[in-house]
């Protein structure tokens, strides 16, 4: 990883991009101290596909219903 100064990243930002997209990671610093990274940019990937899964799940009715008294006391730890 190269650590330059943000006038030298100004003067030379063409051949600093180069060499990101050739693997290599950039940071720029202030003063010496760290305030920005060059990395590659990866496109995003393939969208996902809604709905894959319709019509193959149910909820049952009673799916919000309150809980029973065991249930409920496993939960709080009664």
């Amino acid at each position: 990883m190269q650590t330059i100064n943000i006038h030298e990243a100004k003067t030379h930002l063409s051949r600093l991009v180069d060499e990101v997209v050739a693997g290599e990671e950039v940071v720029i610093a202030k003063a010496g101290k760290p305030m920005a990274k060059l990395i590659p940019f990866i496109p995003a990937t393939k969208k996902r596909k809604l709905g894959l899964l319709a019509g193959k799940l149910s909820v049952p009715a009673d799916f919000d219903a309150p809980l029973s008294d065991d249930v409920l006391a496993t939960f709080e730890g009664r």
